[in-house]
């Protein structure tokens, strides 16, 4: 009991770190820095922060095709991605870029059909009704949201469900502490050389490297290992239930710290993403959860 006790608040802690993602990047924004300088301070200090714990455990450092395959979804997946939504973060609320994002469960069922590999139960079906109606009433350009944030917020989710499947066929054999620190690492490497490109910004103030540091820390590595080691301990089903704690912490944030909101219309499409989530995750009781796909 204490063994699945601690799993549930490991998760429940993941999610909230996660959500608090598009804050410590408007807060990081705020203070001058800009997209790609931010994405290689995030990445890179994470992936150090990890590559630490991985030596401190004794891990074994992946070689070959599979250290190849898992720097190709950092450098080229994660950095599309991430691209996307930190750009999408300067044109919408942190809370409506996390609820689009969401609908990466919906549209990985979608592509799994389109390309033969899947039958869609009714339940799962109604699942992917209910994220794509949440869509069309999510895309309501309130008084914070540009059409470019939203469109980009959607297609973050796009890329993101081809993250997830590429993912599952490259990390597994990985392991999860060796993906989450390989696919970072290659993730800053990349947002270094584009940083290098355009010249650096780093933040200008004091808060907006602290803005920095809790996107790298507590966002990313303590997000990372809390997910990780709360799905050892409550399965699948469980961790990707409580993971939806992520859009609404962050819904929750932007609107205590940013002043951000969201109008009833995008309320419910957000709430239909949620419930669509919910719906998969209790479908999909007997898969086991691929590493590389919690967050953003």
């Amino acid at each position: 009991m204490q063994t699945r006790t601690a799993g549930f608040l490991l998760v429940a802690l993941s999610g909230a770190s996660f959500g608090a993602l598009g804050l410590f990047a408007r807060l990081a924004y705020a203070a001058g820095t800009d997209m790609p300088t931010l994405l290689f301070l995030r990445f890179t200090l994470a992936g150090l922060v990890l590559a630490g714990v991985m030596v401190a455990k004794g891990g074994r450092w992946p070689r070959g095709r599979l250290l190849w395959g898992l720097v190709a979804l950092g450098a080229v997946g994660y950095f599309t991605e991430g691209s996307v939504y930190f750009i999408a973060l300067q044109h919408a609320s942190a809370g409506l870029v996390a609820l689009l994002l969401y609908l990466f469960p919906a549209l990985v069922a979608l592509i799994q059909v389109a390309l033969g590999r899947e039958h869609l139960s009714r339940r799962r079906w109604l699942a992917v009704g209910l994220a794509l109606c949440g869509t069309a009433l999510t895309v309501d350009p309130g008084p914070d949201a540009k059409p470019l944030g939203i469109g980009l917020g959607v297609l973050s989710a796009v890329i993101y469900a081809l993250y997830v499947l590429s993912s599952a066929r490259i990390a597994g054999p990985a392991g999860p502490l060796a993906a989450s620190t390989v696919v970072p690492l290659s993730a800053g490497a990349a947002f270094g050389a584009l940083m290098l490109v355009k010249g650096p910004s780093f933040p200008q103030t004091p808060g907006g490297w602290a803005a920095v540091a809790g996107l790298a820390l507590l966002s990313t590595v303590v997000a990372m290992l809390t997910f990780f080691a709360g799905l050892k301990r409550i399965g699948p089903v469980n961790t990707s239930l409580l993971s939806t704690l992520e859009p609404v912490m962050a819904v929750v944030l932007g609107a205590i710290f940013l002043g951000e909101r969201l109008s009833l219309r995008q309320g419910l499409g957000g709430l239909l993403i949620l419930v669509a989530v919910v719906v998969l995750a209790r479908s999909d009781s007997s898969r086991p959860a691929e590493p590389g796909t919690a967050g953003a």
